[in-house]
Parts: structure tokens; sequence; C-alpha cells
């Protein structure tokens, strides 16, 4: 919902060696999710047009294992936080915190998702190649 915190966070994720696609708007994000491939989302919350937990949902529906991230400004609100996780989202980042929190909470999702695909591939499964895409 803030376009200097969006470019701020595309910014800094490309330092770290990220290839970002930054959307600011909910229906635009799951369009760019229905034609391109990535290996996380981040999401705010506050969307023009769109409930971010409303966002979470559909890309849960649209993509059962893509990594979602919550990074809000809504600050530490256990219920909303708890719906956040109940759409199913991975991981819940506040704005208020440093941005390395993202970071760590978004390295830890990668990591992840890169041992399952290495399991995949030695057990025969395939995995496209993915771009990171942000939405906050």
């Amino acid at each position: 919902d803030d376009p200097a915190i969006t470019k701020f966070l595309v910014t800094y994720l490309k330092q770290k060696g990220h290839t970002c696609a930054s959307l600011t708007e909910g229906f635009e994000t799951a369009a760019w999710l229905e034609r391109n491939h990535c290996d996380v989302v981040v999401v705010d919350l506050n969307m023009p047009k769109v409930d971010g937990i409303s966002l979470i949902s559909f890309i849960r529906e649209m993509s059962g294992k893509l990594p979602i991230i919550v990074f809000t400004g809504v600050g530490y609100d256990e219920e909303r936080m708890h719906a956040a996780l109940r759409a199913g989202a991975n991981g819940y980042v506040s704005k208020n915190l440093p941005i390395e929190q993202l970071y760590c909470v978004l390295s830890r999702v990668l990591a992840t998702c890169q041992q399952r695909a290495r399991r995949a591939a030695l057990s025969g499964g395939h995995q496209d190649p993915q771009v990171l895409a942000g939405a906050a």
C-alpha cells in the first residue's frame, strides 16, 4: 500500500541478488501469477481494491505450494496474523521490524523450496525455473 516501501523492498532484494516483480494491486498480482512463475510472493494485507487475506486465499487455491510471506504495516495484530496464516501464508513480518527480518524469513522459505526441488529432482520430479515476485 506504500509505493516508497515497495520501491525500497525491491531495491533491497535486487541488491541481495534476487529478481523481483513489483505489483501494487491484488487483481494485478493475481493476473501476473496466472501468467508467470515465481519462487515466493510477498504480500501486504492492505492493498488497493483487494484485501491481502483474500489475495493469499486466491494464490493458495491457484498454486498450492507457492510460498507466501505477509509483509505488512498493520503491526502485530494477532487476529489478522492468524487469519493470514489460516488463508495460507507461510510467514508474517511487520514493516515496523528491520528489513533484515523479512530477508531472514524470505531466505528460510527459499531454502526450503530449494530443498524440495532437489528432492523432487532426485525422485524424478520436474521443477520449472522460477522468478521471485513481490507484492508489498
